[in-house]
């Protein structure tokens, strides 16, 4: 066995099958097919075993040939590092096929596979930094729009008599039109739902149908500049848009008083224990998003000194997972996401492209979290175990079928934390330096 690193964290494995065990299959298969077969002039079973083997010989030994090197191959993972073993979806690719056949009876087969292995990560000095991260506190302005987000997430929604208003919920179909004026049938869209005002919705139309009421139809002409916000298929476009008004609704936002305190929970008995909850509940969630920011800053900063070459095909699935993810959210078929993505001239191709930059740059950063792990060598106690196992939402014990794998999980979730811990503990942060402090100093 020989291996050979090669790059993009890629390696050639070499093996050699020997001839004995090639032998040994291609005897036994050549009498299970004499057992089998049926040749003309003779009984099936009977043909001799010397005329299937002059006559289907080499297909027989090439079937035999490349299953053994397959078991072969699987059977070398055990003799190699974790780390020299093939990510999980990366499939080795055999070398020079055309070179080994055929296959030539009584002589070994020395072959070489390509597959993708962990990148290797030499990580610089990671504790002891000074790092700039832009951290925030809450403020009574930001308690307040808590509380209002609340007041708009209760409001009622009543059926509105009377044109349309900022602020109103209209439902509506909607189709662009050609330039014949013709129905463009992969714009069509039924009972549509949007808050006017938001523009949550594709062609912006906010502006154009305040005024309408329920019934009204119309159709839109509108040319969209460079601040529309809009896709790059429609900037400096005119579009005609036929627009049909279905329902109109507003909302009944409730005061802002103890009886409103207690309908969002029974326990805030005043207006003044829901200020208090809201502002301790902001307050960790921006704990919570200060940490992440701290820890993006400084892995980003170590990255900065890291080489660290990623293999195509551990970028290709992570695409491959957000590309599901966005599908997921549509709550559509990806055949029927491909094509509302088409309609508006984009597609599946151009999103993995506006991504791959990104999943790339966290790949490395959760590759050197991963290094920073393996390192320190974290160790896992029965109750940080227990602890973890509780996250995952069920009752998970020794009798469960499933608990080894469970187990690996929560040990390696419950080291990622200690790692992450690690970093923030062992490094300072300092906010980042004011525009006009920067060009003093310059």
């Amino acid at each position: 066995m020989e291996i050979k690193k090669l790059e993009n964290s890629s390696v050639e494995l070499t093996l050699t099958l020997e001839s004995k065990k090639i032998e040994e299959e291609y005897a036994k298969r050549i009498k299970d097919y004499a057992k089998k077969l049926t040749l003309k002039g003779f009984r099936p079973g009977k043909a001799p075993v010397s005329l299937i083997e002059s006559k289907y010989g080499p297909e027989i030994r090439e079937e035999v040939t490349f299953k053994l090197m397959e078991d072969n191959l699987e059977a070398s993972y055990k003799d190699l590092d974790s780390k020299q073993r093939p990510l999980p979806y990366s499939t080795p690719v055999l070398q020079n096929e055309d070179a080994l056949l055929p296959f030539k009876p009584n002589t070994d087969i020395t072959y070489s596979v390509v597959y993708d292995v962990v990148p290797e990560v030499k990580l610089p000095a990671y504790t002891g930094l000074t790092v700039e991260a832009e951290t925030s506190k809450v403020s009574s302005k930001e308690v307040d729009e808590e509380i209002e987000r609340l007041r708009q997430q209760n409001a009622m929604v009543v059926a509105k008599n009377g044109a349309v208003e900022k602020g109103d919920i209209i439902t509506v179909n909607y189709v662009e039109l050609d330039a014949d004026g013709k129905p463009v049938e992969a714009t069509k869209r039924d009972n549509f739902t949007f808050t006017v005002g938001t523009s949550y919705n594709f062609y912006k139309i906010d502006e154009e149908v305040v005024g309408m009421n329920k019934g009204d139809k119309k159709t839109i002409e509108k040319t969209y500049g460079d601040d529309s916000g809009m896709g790059s298929d429609y900037i400096g476009k005119t579009i005609k848009l036929d627009v049909e008004v279905t329902e109109v609704k507003r909302k009944e936002v409730p005061e802002l008083d103890d009886d409103f305190a207690q309908d969002i929970k029974d326990e805030y008995k005043t207006l003044d224990d829901l200020k208090k909850a809201t502002k301790k509940n902001l307050e960790e969630a921006a704990e919570n998003q200060n940490r992440n920011v701290k820890l993006d800053a400084l892995l980003r900063a170590i990255a900065k000194d890291t080489e660290i070459q990623l293999p195509q095909s551990m970028i290709e699935a992570q695409l491959d997972q957000e590309w599901r993810n966005f599908v997921q959210r549509f709550g559509m078929a990806e055949a029927d996401v491909e094509k509302l993505m088409s309609a508006n001239g984009a597609g599946k191709d151009q999103f993995l492209d506006t991504r791959r930059a990104d999943v790339a740059d966290q790949l490395k950063l959760q590759m050197i979290l991963e290094q920073v792990k393996e390192e320190q060598k974290f160790e896992v106690s029965e109750d940080e175990l227990n602890e973890q196992l509780k996250v995952y939402g069920q009752e998970i014990t020794k009798d469960n079928p499933n608990y080894d794998a469970f187990k690996v999980y929560a040990e390696d979730d419950v080291k990622f934390k200690k790692a992450q811990d690690y970093l923030l503990e062992n490094n300072k942060f300092k906010a980042p330096a004011k525009k006009e402090d920067k060009k003093e100093d310059k």
